[in-house]
């Protein structure tokens, strides 16, 4: 089982992890800074660099507590914020990925859930400093905080489509 739970850890971190990487970078075919704000700018988002460097940041951190297995309730609850943010962007389009849907952030959300219910197993940093066993709440609390979260900075940093123009 912890092997399992090791591979799932590593698989999720590091895309989570190579996800906020590409937003801030040219790494992993990211366009950079640049494109990271562009790319926010588009989906309709206020903030510009500081949002691209922010959500790149989190999801780069949680990523990499993920895949480390260090403090896993807080990875997960990063990881299932970040990943709120872009299910609510891909949202208006379903939810399978062929169409831009939300079917990616979702499996994410949901793999990070377990990782915080499951634990990081016994091959991980919080093993090794004795952090674990987690109380089984650790997996609601990071989903409930997670979402919340990413539901929060959607409120806050979202734009409202503008109303089309027409003439008269």
């Amino acid at each position: 089982m912890d092997t399992g739970i090791l591979i799932l850890r590593l698989l999720v971190g590091l895309l989570v992890a190579g996800h906020g990487v590409q937003k801030i970078s040219f790494h992993l075919g990211g366009r950079g800074l640049a494109g990271g704000t562009e790319e926010f700018r588009a989906d309709g988002f206020r903030g510009g660099s500081l949002t691209a460097l922010a959500a790149g940041g989190g999801q780069i951190g949680s990523g990499l507590l993920l895949a480390a297995g260090l403090l896993t309730p807080l990875a997960a609850t990063g990881a299932i914020g970040v990943m709120t943010v872009a299910l609510t962007v891909k949202w208006h389009n379903g939810l399978w990925v062929q169409n831009d849907g939300y079917e990616y952030p979702l499996v994410l959300i949901g793999t990070a859930v377990a990782l915080a219910a499951t634990g990081p197993g016994a091959r991980s940093l919080d093993s090794a400093l004795g952090l674990t066993p987690y109380p089984l709440w650790w997996a609601p609390l990071a989903l409930v905080a997670g979402l919340g979260s990413g539901l929060l900075t959607r409120l806050v940093l979202h734009r409202p489509a503008a109303p089309p123009i027409t003439e008269r």
